[in-house]
């Protein structure tokens, strides 16, 4: 559990340095962006300042020029300099009479109407113009301003992009890593069970074949052959992980009694155990792989036995859809917190103290790898119970 809480920690703190980086980028974009601005407004009003004074200038050389005739034309060449600096700023030029002067910077010649259209933006938008007693001048963001306005957002697309990547590359290397830990740990564990399960069943009958005629040595022999199949149903269940398992079409109410009663013969006798009858029910039928389906249920009433301390109730309920059978699994137990309902099927999560927090984690794995079902806390209250539901494909009624 510690282990998975120091996860959560440093993901906290890997998304706070995240953010933190994108909100000291996003204070400094919009620094960057206002003293541009800035720039931009000051360049504008020159533009329009060498406008107007081009303007007065040719109004001077015709009053001149109605005087003097041979006056000499003035130089507009500083005026035009300044006025053809600006090759990134969109602004309109409106004159005293609201006609329009000029529009540049759009990307391409607006026609007469394009203008009389844009300068209604500009109204209808209420933007503030730039005014002089001859003329008003309406400026849009150049594109490099506005892209470095939208900087923050593309940067942190783009970061949260590779973060996403890298954890999904991460995590499929990670399961990849797991799986094959579990498999070559489960059918090791299978391999190693099966020579002292051979060599158990030949004392057994070695014992019988000594004493064929002592009883009590005969019923000693039965029931540690009995617990030698049970061995050898943990070694093929073992054996199984990793491999396509065979699915058998079972009923739920039979294969449910059926580990009811292993599991009740082997509890504490204040467990009461609350399980649908199997005759008194119309069958309903899915595909199971029995030991592998069987192994997830017990794992499951064994949990339930531990969260209880020998005293309560387990139950099971066992109810359909159309496409669904669902398994829930209650107990009266010490029940789970909610931050932990995911948690509990993560390898190596436990709340026992000499616990290895594989079970669950099996069990999650069986049901969703070999038999494309589900398995999830359904509730929980803590020192109330928690229910499990087992969510599988049917396959009809008969």
């Amino acid at each position: 559990m510690d282990l998975y809480q120091k996860k959560s920690r440093w993901k906290f703190y890997l998304v706070l340095v995240g953010a933190v980086i994108v909100l000291i980028s996003t204070v400094y974009s919009n620094y960057l962006a206002q003293q541009l601005a800035e720039e931009e407004r000051k360049k504008v009003e020159l533009y329009l300042q060498a406008q107007n004074e081009m303007l007065k200038t040719t109004n001077y050389a015709i009053e001149l020029t109605s005087k003097y005739p041979d006056a000499p034309e003035p130089d507009y060449q500083f005026f035009l300099d300044i006025i053809k600096s600006n090759t990134t700023i969109p602004v309109l030029l409106v004159g005293r009479n609201n006609e329009i002067v000029d529009a540049v910077n759009y990307g391409s010649e607006l026609d007469s109407l394009e203008k009389v259209r844009e300068y209604e933006r500009f109204l209808a938008a209420e933007t503030e113009p730039i005014v002089t007693p001859d003329q008003r001048l309406y400026f849009k963001e150049s594109n490099l301003l506005t892209q470095l306005r939208y900087f923050p957002f593309i940067q942190l697309g783009l970061i949260g992009a590779f973060i996403l990547i890298g954890y999904l590359a991460f995590s499929s290397a990670r399961r990849a890593q797991e799986n094959r830990v579990w498999v070559g740990m489960a059918k090791e564990t299978a391999h190693q069970l099966g020579t002292p399960i051979s060599a158990i069943i030949g004392w057994i009958e070695h014992l019988k074949f000594i004493r064929e005629d002592d009883e009590e040595i005969k019923e000693v022999a039965q029931e540690l052959r009995s617990d030698v199949t049970r061995l050898e149903l943990v070694a093929d269940r073992f054996s199984k992980i990793g491999s396509e398992p065979e699915l058998k079409k079972i009923n739920v109410y039979d294969e449910i009694e059926k580990c009811r009663q292993y599991m009740q013969r082997r509890a504490p006798r204040k467990v009461d155990f609350h399980f649908p009858d199997p005759d008194a029910n119309l069958p309903v039928y899915f595909k199971i792989n029995p030991p592998l389906f069987d192994w997830v249920v017990e794992n499951l009433l064994r949990n339930a036995l531990d969260a209880m301390n020998g005293k309560g109730k387990i139950s099971a309920e066992i109810y359909t859809d159309a496409d669904s059978v669902f398994i829930d699994i209650s107990d009266t137990g010490s029940g789970i917190p909610a931050n932990k309902f995911k948690s509990v099927f993560n390898p190596g999560f436990t709340t026992k103290k000499r616990g290895w927090g594989l079970g669950l984690s099996l069990a999650k794995r069986i049901i969703e790898k070999y038999h494309t079902g589900k398995i999830f806390v359904k509730k929980s209250v803590e020192g109330a119970g928690t229910t499990f539901t087992i969510q599988m494909p049917r396959t009809g009624e008969r």
